[in-house]
Parts: C-alpha cells; structure tokens; sequence
C-alpha cells in the first residue's frame, strides 16, 4: 500500500530522482522520459474520460490502471534482478496486451473499412482519444530509446504499441462508428 503523506521531500531539488530499487538517477535520464510520459498519457486518457459514455468511461479506467502499473514496471531498472528482490516488482504481462488486442477486435468489427487516412477531430471524444494516440506513441518512442541501452519489459512495450491502436480504433468508435470521422483529402488547400 502506497502512504504520502508528505508530497514534497526536497530530495529532487538537484535534479535527481529515485527509482523503484531506490537508486537515483538524472530527472532527464531515458527511463524517466519513459515512465514520466507514461504519465503523461495517462493524464490525456483522464481527459477523455470526461467525454466518455459509461462503457467507453470503464475501458478507459481499465487502461489507466494499466498505465500505471506500466509506470510501476519503467521505473524499476534491472529486470533481470526481479527474483532476487524481497518483493517482486510489478511487471506488465502479456494477459494486458491480450486484453487490448481482443477490444480492438471487437471495436474494430463495429467500423466499415478506412479508405483514407483520417484527421484527429469530430466528437470531443474522438479529439483526446487522439490526443491519448500521439502521446502514448511518443512513450512508445521513449521506451523503445531505453531499452536500447538497458533491459524493458517486452510485454510492456507490446503493451504501449498495442495501445496507441487501441486508441486510434477507439477515435472511430467516438466518432459515430467511424460515420463522422473527418477525412483527410490530400492536396485539398493547393
């Protein structure tokens, strides 16, 4: 169980943070760009939430539970230490990324094909869950960055792609089923 009871602790003031072990690291370091736009996302998804219907409300809770544990699973450098530790870390597993791939599915059967690439917009709805798309990418690019100098969760890599096309079927979804998507003309304003 998680106690602050303090919210400040001057401990960040020159720069460095703690991670999950308790090593300290550079506030600008790749793993704290990675869990810290993890974060990020998971504020935008909080935003969307807002123009949510009760079912689109609850797969959206779902996945903020899930960035979280995401978080939880960036910030905890050395997997390959998990068995040793006194508590094992939380790790994103495979169920997660199972999870988003068969609502995607289901999402996905309700939508008649794309034709054109479409533009972020339509519904409010529609216009954070792009919002979510691009910043989930933008971790996605974090993470991928990271684990190219220090051991990632696979899973939770699959987990942040699989994610940004959650987020992207979702938008259609908003969109009366994909009927009030807006569509991109190229060339249109030559």
């Amino acid at each position: 169980m998680v106690v602050l009871n303090r919210i400040y602790t001057r401990t960040g003031d020159a720069g460095e943070t703690a991670l999950g072990n308790g090593s300290r690291v550079a506030k600008h370091s790749p793993r704290v760009a990675a869990y810290g736009t993890v974060d990020e996302a998971n504020a935008t998804v909080g935003m969307a939430r807002l123009h949510a219907d009760a079912d689109m409300d609850a797969a959206l809770m779902r996945i903020q539970n899930d960035l979280f544990d995401l978080g939880a699973d960036l910030c905890t450098p050395d997997m390959e230490k998990d068995a040793e530790r006194e508590y094992p870390p939380l790790r994103v597993v495979p169920s997660q990324v199972d999870r988003l791939e068969a609502e995607i599915d289901a999402m996905n059967a309700r939508l008649q094909p794309l034709r054109s690439f479409i533009l972020p917009g339509g519904s409010p709805l529609s216009a954070h869950l792009h919002l979510c798309r691009t910043v989930s990418r933008r971790a996605e690019r974090h993470v991928v960055e990271l684990a190219t100098t220090e051991s990632v969760n696979e899973s939770a890599l699959r987990y942040l792609n699989r994610l940004s096309d959650w987020f992207f079927v979702a938008s259609r979804i908003a969109n009366d089923e994909g009927r009030a998507d807006v569509l991109w003309v190229p060339g249109k304003n030559r």
